[in-house]
């Protein structure tokens, strides 16, 4: 029994490494008209959520989204025009991690696409801004 616990164990360590370093050999970078419409979309976005993201109304999720984070830090007419920037931004985002994913020809990577760029997306971040750490709690950088 515990050869085969053994076993198993290396079987299951070599499916994690193995896994990574596919992810490790996938284009993060690829383009195509899709990704290239998204992230354009994105970067138009950003200008509108900067400072959302600099007042604290919104902060960066541990899974590659957006979140509000103290909705009390935006004015309160900004309020839903704030929820539907988050509300787009991670609907682009979604789509964005599943089409990197389907470009390299591995959609089954989406998990991976989007662990990788949540940790992107927070180290990028401003000083000052809000994220989740990896437990989830919410961190001033």
């Amino acid at each position: 029994m515990k050869v085969l616990t053994h076993i198993f164990s290396w079987l299951i360590l070599f499916a994690l490494w193995g896994s990574s370093l596919a992810l490790a050999a996938a284009d993060l970078e690829i383009n195509t008209p899709a990704i290239t419409s998204l992230k354009q979309g994105m970067q138009q976005r950003h200008a509108e959520l900067a400072g959302f993201y600099t007042s604290g109304a919104v902060g960066l999720t541990r899974d590659g989204m957006v979140a509000v984070h103290d909705p009390a830090a935006a004015p309160l007419a900004q309020r839903q025009m704030m929820n539907s920037l988050v509300a787009a931004e991670n609907q682009d985002r979604m789509a964005l991690y599943r089409e990197i994913a389907r470009a390299n020809g591995h959609p089954e990577w989406e998990d991976e696409v989007r662990s990788t760029f949540a940790q992107r997306w927070i180290s990028k971040a401003a000083s000052g801004w809000w994220h989740q750490n990896p437990s989830g709690a919410w961190v001033k950088k």
